[in-house]
């Protein structure tokens, strides 16, 4: 079905922007002398950006592992 595969590249350019967006400050700029050990909430858009985040990883995972058994029905139907 085309509109799970336009759906899942959809969801995998939103996730890679959304992943792109967060700032956490503990990746490799710990490495290279940032200070990333101190606890903070997330609040406002941070957190709606966090939560759209796991949304957009559940629905592209879900996507690509319905994605093939639906194609497989399809063709067992033909």
């Amino acid at each position: 079905m085309n509109l799970l595969k336009y759906l899942l590249i959809g969801n995998a350019v939103l996730l890679v922007l959304f992943v792109l967006l967060q700032s956490r400050g503990v990746g490799l700029s710990s490495t290279f002398g940032g200070d990333g050990a101190f606890y903070r909430t997330r609040r406002g858009p941070e957190k709606l950006l966090f939560n759209l985040t796991i949304f957009l990883t559940t629905t592209f995972a879900l996507i690509s592992l319905i994605l093939p058994l639906w194609d497989s029905i399809v063709a067992t139907l033909q």
